[in-house]
């Protein structure tokens, strides 16, 4: 069984206007010598309006324009892929300007489309990102990498492999279709030494492009190891600016690099602030019986790496691995019965997970449960639905989390009382606090005002040695 890598760039690696596309097609050049390579790439940002700003929301913001009647202006998005075709060679430049220009004018139908339909959405929206973004970044990586002096081609929207349900703008991956369209990708994959495909594009079983949610990139590289992982040795390889640090560098100081993350860990510090790997990724791991190794890798240093596996090794001494945290969440209280019905209709109709269930009580006879949903705006937009549920549900927003995570940490004496204790001295209210043996978490909610949830960080991180 011969080796495959499965590399995936995202935007802060590749740079403004691609400009590391001759560091990552040697980054893919170095991997390709001893692994055949598909290379999962994301949209890379560009200058607008005074600042960098991802693709995606620059064609969004077209899309949005052109619904409204306002007329848009494409213009930012054709001058960033006229700046990364233009640091290709004359012979790659001319081999992938007919394939970029192509998709500029599938994006270019997708915004009239926009404008007859009066509205920005669904099949209209996934066509107009997956043409302004992914799809043509693949063209280019795959030109760069041929450079290097290796045998490379871009999978086309013609024949892609990742097929999901027609939900257009937060699409499912559907295993069996995409395992019976995978054959024109495997056989580029047998023929060519790189592969390159873009992240966070999909298909519907109709043939309409979908799209995953923002940082959907992950989730295709996870998706390419599932489809592949019984051809091949998988490895599914995220590079980055750097491995996982035990908190956002931004926020604390002193952070330290974390060696090997368990999926659980991996999952819950995705959920709670980290960009680290999609948690659904590793939920459709799950779903998959996949059991490849994923790892996060410095693209510029590949001595720097976190391991990703099922289970991690146990790591002696602190327990505590990652204390992170996110701002804008809100809590839905309603009697537990509905709660029960509501997370059934969340997991299993909207496959929406970014929730936790608290710790229930009771009040004057009555079970009540508490789903803390870490993207307030997701409440704001679908309370009506949540309603359904139990019409006098409780809403309150304005919450802030933070998060210890650490699968051992329920060995560890006084965990709880010493975070409970720095947080005080912060300065800050403690609103609710829960931890659970069963999830390896501790989880404590304070207003989200005054940078409460980077101050909570700071305060815990700083004190991290404690917790053993």
């Amino acid at each position: 069984m011969g080796r495959l890598t499965v590399a995936k760039f995202g935007n802060s690696v590749i740079g403004p206007d691609a400009s590391a596309l001759r560091e990552v097609a040697a980054r893919i050049a170095g991997l390709a010598r001893g692994s055949r390579v598909v290379a999962v790439l994301s949209a890379p940002p560009t200058p607008a309006g005074g600042r960098t700003r991802s693709l995606t929301d620059v064609a969004t913001s077209c899309g949005e324009a052109a619904a409204a009647g306002s007329g848009p202006d494409p213009s930012p998005v054709r001058r960033a892929w006229a700046a990364a075709v233009g640091r290709l060679g004359p012979a790659a430049r001319a081999s992938c300007e007919g394939a970029v220009a192509a998709h500029m004018a599938e994006f270019d139908a997708a915004l009239a489309d926009a404008a007859r339909a009066g509205a920005f959405a669904d099949a209209v929206r996934a066509r107009a990102l997956a043409h302004s973004g992914e799809l043509p970044m693949s063209a280019v990586a795959a030109a760069a990498v041929r450079e290097e002096g290796l045998r490379a081609a871009a999978v086309g929207y013609g024949s892609w492999p990742i097929i999901t349900d027609d939900n257009y703008e937060s699409a499912n991956f559907v295993r069996e279709a995409s395992m019976a369209a995978r054959g024109p990708m495997a056989a580029l994959v047998r023929e060519n030494d790189v592969v390159a495909i873009g992240g966070f594009v999909g298909r519907s079983p109709s043939g309409a492009p979908t799209t995953y949610e923002r940082g959907g990139s992950d989730r295709t590289a996870v998706d390419i190891g599932i489809l592949f992982g019984g051809d091949y040795d998988v490895t599914v390889d995220l590079e980055k600016d750097g491995p996982v640090a035990s908190a956002d560098p931004r926020v604390a100081d002193s952070t330290e690099e974390v060696a090997e993350l368990s999926h659980n860990e991996a999952r819950l510090a995705g959920m709670f602030g980290m960009k680290i790997l999609d948690p659904i990724a590793i939920k459709e791991m799950h779903e998959c019986g996949a059991q490849f190794p994923v790892t996060i890798t410095c693209m510029r240093d590949p001595s720097r790496a976190t391991r990703i596996s099922r289970d991690a090794p146990a790591r002696p001494g602190n327990p505590l691995k990652i204390v992170t945290g996110r701002g804008d969440c809100a809590i839905v209280g309603l009697e537990s019965g509905a709660a029960a019905e509501l997370a059934a209709s969340l997991r299993d109709e909207r496959r929406y997970g970014e929730y936790v269930t608290l710790s229930p009580y009771t009040r004057a006879g009555i079970s009540y449960s508490r789903l803390l949903f870490l993207d307030g705006g997701y409440v704001r937009r679908n309370l009506r639905y949540l309603r359904r549920f139990d019409p006098l549900c409780s809403v309150t927003h304005g919450r802030g989390v933070v998060t210890l995570i650490g699968d051992g940490m329920h060995r560890a004496q006084h965990v709880v009382a010493r975070t409970g204790a720095c947080i005080g001295e912060a300065g800050l209210n403690i609103l609710n606090m829960d931890a659970q043996e069963e999830t390896s978490r501790i989880i404590v909610i304070v207003e989200d005002a005054g940078g409460a949830v980077e101050r909570a960080v700071r305060a815990i991180h700083a004190r991290r040695g404690e917790m053993a």
